[in-house]
């Protein structure tokens, strides 16, 4: 994990040259940023702009360090386009899955690479499900796909309760993308890692069945 290709530049230069000029542009900030209501009169562009838009230089530190570690894990196996693919998919559909559930909130805003770098992470772990993360808190290695469900399993929680002042949606709605895109573009997995592939699915849908039942 963690080599610098060319495509890894490219997506954290674009990160930061943006994120820059959002902290420095109000008006920049605020005409890109993800907007329920401005997105539903007719401003699509957001749903693509606002993934490179961050808060400060730290959420942007956090987003793009997660997004290194894990990138060539993923570029190692399906190549520049298709990780490209991956993670624009994962962005648009994390502002997508934001944009149903608050879909009546034309006040909600929201920014951040979260949603592309959480499908990265989600296509990481289907590609490698033996590898293991280090958190600075926990001593030891956990399961790249333990981590995966946890997370996931949090972010239904944070959804629910909406617990601090982070798109927990958006966060669901890449690893759905990461987990659906790179099944497509790797389909060989249903073979090699059915198991794993049935075990990342799990919180996908318990997030569908809390959903049909009014729970979320």
């Amino acid at each position: 994990m963690g080599n610098l290709s060319l495509v890894t530049v490219i997506i954290i230069a674009a990160n930061v040259l943006v994120s820059y000029k959002g902290f420095g542009d109000y008006g920049f900030f605020e005409r890109y940023k993800f907007n329920v209501g401005s997105v539903r009169r007719g401003e699509q562009i957001r749903m693509f702009s606002s993934g490179f838009l961050h808060v400060d230089t730290t959420h942007l530190l956090f987003n793009m360090l997660t997004f290194y570690f894990f990138a060539d894990v993923v570029l190692s196996y399906v190549g520049n386009l298709n990780f490209v693919i991956i993670y624009i998919a994962s962005l648009i559909l994390g502002n997508l899955l934001s944009l149903y559930f608050h879909k009546d909130e034309y006040h909600y805003s929201a920014v951040g690479a979260s949603g592309a770098v959480t499908g990265i992470l989600y296509a990481a772990i289907l590609l490698e499900p033996g590898m293991s993360l280090y958190m600075f808190f926990i001593p030891v290695p956990i399961p790249a796909y333990i981590f995966g469900i946890g997370y996931l399993l949090y972010s239904i929680y944070g959804m629910k309760r909406r617990v601090g002042n982070i798109g927990h949606d958006a966060h669901f709605g890449g690893a759905i993308g990461g987990y659906v895109v790179t099944l497509i573009l790797a389909p060989w997995l249903f073979q090699t890692n059915l198991l794993m592939v049935g075990l990342l699915a799990v919180p996908i849908l318990i997030l569908f069945v809390m959903h049909k039942a009014g729970k979320l």
